[in-house]
């Protein structure tokens, strides 16, 4: 009796990792990693796609900047409060009903958007696109983490990164392709066939609910609203503070929302039993460090993904197509360094690789600080490139370090943590960089008029130039001067706004060199202790 209980017991659970191991050989590691990266990619993807496509938008709904803006603040909102609902979800109904829920309502909400009537109902759909997001990216790496050994799991985590970073990087360029070809409604349609994909290969491949004698905890509810009260009041802030003046009524309350919520967010995760984002994680200097270089990451990588786009949009007159195809080459050199920097990492420690990436990607952006209206395509796309080869050795191994330095009862909020603080970096990142573009090309255009003086030779030299110009054009000899002076005027616009990418291309350079630091307290870090038992 006892050996046949035992031999009952040694047979593993058909959805459980050993049960798929022995249904689809070792090869089966490999396929989970593919289905959950399909995902990946297709949510990831929605989050700079619509960049190119936001004109087409607001000319069809006649939507002002203010709620424009709402189609990426709502996206990234949402992606960055839902990814600390991850641990909570696969504990209560597993890794592949979580997949395929949030691939559900994504799919959904896909479709709402291409046939959207209406300006409101497109925002609400860019929420729920970013909040089925914030979901799928965690998940995905626990499960890739989970499902390899210790010493492969830094390759599983460049595969990883392929779907994280390479997505953002692809997205104007699949974008601009749909909004000129096509319509920007097909932005929203172009993710769903691969969602769809993933969700039958999930069917197929995804391990099932871990079973536990622990009981599931109960969810933290006021932790999610305290986070995503401070998110929304404080990306809204942020978005509309130019516009509405940065001490008028409406924003200075939403920043004393932002504060407040984010207080008590913190004061209540270390007070409750059960925290939505577990305190003890950061107990881990190592953690601690990958941390905060996950938030310096974020800001670097979508604050660039940001800024290329309009710069050589605005300034060297790119169209939507062409600004996306600049950044191709880089996505495709991504898709090479990143398994070998994955490689790379279950050998190197992974302070050195990051360290080494970071130098790589804060040069690449000091280099664009040195752009202008002249600078050819290619050595644009060179300098991109240059900068993508050190992020492709940042992420693999930013997210094994950051994961081994846990004990396995954290695996499941260390993801979403780290997730969700680079999500945060990103979302803040692209706010703060368009606020510190707007103020500086003003600065800079404020700066350059100041200089058109009566004792400027160089400015009556051009004036006198333009006004030759337009009288051979038969421009009446009355309005010569003031069309003259009106063109020196858009000149010095231009040449403001230019001023003031090249200082948004080197803040991103400096904050991301200042990550270094953090890349000391992983260097130095010792883990959490492991719990018995486990």
């Amino acid at each position: 009796m006892t050996d046949g209980s035992a031999t009952s017991h040694a047979v593993p659970a058909p959805d459980s990792p050993e049960g798929l191991i022995a249904r689809y050989g070792p090869g089966w590691r490999w396929l989970v990693t593919g289905t959950v990266m399909i995902g990946t990619i297709a949510t990831v993807l929605t989050a700079t796609i619509i960049n190119v496509a936001i004109p087409d938008v607001m000319g069809t709904f006649g939507m002002g900047q203010d709620k424009a803006q709402l189609l990426s603040t709502g996206f990234l909102a949402a992606m960055t409060g839902t990814m600390l609902l991850n641990a909570f979800l696969l504990e209560r109904v597993g890794r592949r009903t979580t997949y395929l829920l949030a691939m559900a309502v994504f799919v959904g909400a896909s479709i709402l958007g291409g046939l959207a009537p209406g300006e409101l109902v497109l925002i609400l759909a860019r929420v729920l696109q970013g909040a089925a997001a914030g979901i799928i990216q965690p998940l995905a790496m626990q499960v890739i983490f989970q499902v390899f050994p210790p010493e492969r799991r830094g390759t599983a985590m460049g595969i990883f990164g392929v779907g994280v970073v390479l997505a953002p990087a692809i997205g104007p360029t699949l974008g601009g392709l749909m909004v000129d070809s096509f319509s920007w409604r097909y932005v929203f349609f172009f993710p769903v066939p691969f969602a769809l994909m993933a969700m039958a290969l999930a069917r197929l491949f995804l391990p099932g609910r871990e079973h536990s004698e622990r009981p599931a905890h109960p969810f933290d509810g006021l932790g999610f609203a305290l986070i995503v009260a401070f998110l929304v009041s404080l990306l809204s802030a942020l978005s509309n503070g130019v516009r509405e003046g940065w001490l008028s009524d409406p924003i200075l309350i939403a920043f004393t929302v932002a504060v407040l919520s984010g207080l008590a967010f913190v004061a209540w995760e270390m007070w409750t039993a059960h925290p939505l984002l577990d305190p003890r994680l950061f107990a881990s200097p190592t953690f601690a460090g990958a941390s905060v270089v996950a938030f310096i990451f974020g800001f670097g990588l979508f604050g660039s993904t940001y800024l290329i786009p309009l710069f050589v949009q605005s300034i060297q007159g790119y169209t939507p197509t062409r600004s996306g195809l600049l950044l191709m080459p880089a996505g495709l050199v991504l898709a090479m360094v990143f398994p070998l920097a994955g490689r790379l990492s279950d050998s190197v420690p992974a302070p050195a690789l990051i360290a080494f990436g970071l130098v790589l990607f804060g040069a690449s952006l000091l280099l664009m600080g040195h752009a202008d209206t002249n600078t050819p395509f290619w050595l644009m796309a060179g300098w991109i490139v240059f900068g993508r080869i050190g992020l492709g050795f940042i992420l693999p191994s930013l997210n094994a370090g950051a994961l081994r330095a846990l004990p396995l009862r954290f695996l499941g909020q260390g993801a979403g943590t780290i997730n969700f603080v680079r999500q945060l970096g990103g979302a803040l990142g692209v706010n703060l960089l368009a606020i510190a573009l707007t103020h500086q090309s003003q600065q800079h255009t404020d700066a350059l008029t100041a200089t058109q003086v009566a004792g400027n030779a160089a400015m009556h030299e051009s004036v006198a130039l333009l006004e030759r110009l337009f009288h051979q054009g038969g421009v009446p000899a009355m309005v010569q001067e003031p069309a003259a002076l009106h063109f020196l005027g858009r000149i010095i616009q231009a040449q403001g706004s230019m001023l003031g990418y090249r200082d948004g291309f080197m803040l991103t350079g400096a904050v991301s060199l200042a990550a270094l630091v953090p890349v000391l307290m992983m260097a130095f870090g010792h883990r959490i202790g492991r719990p018995t038992g486990r």
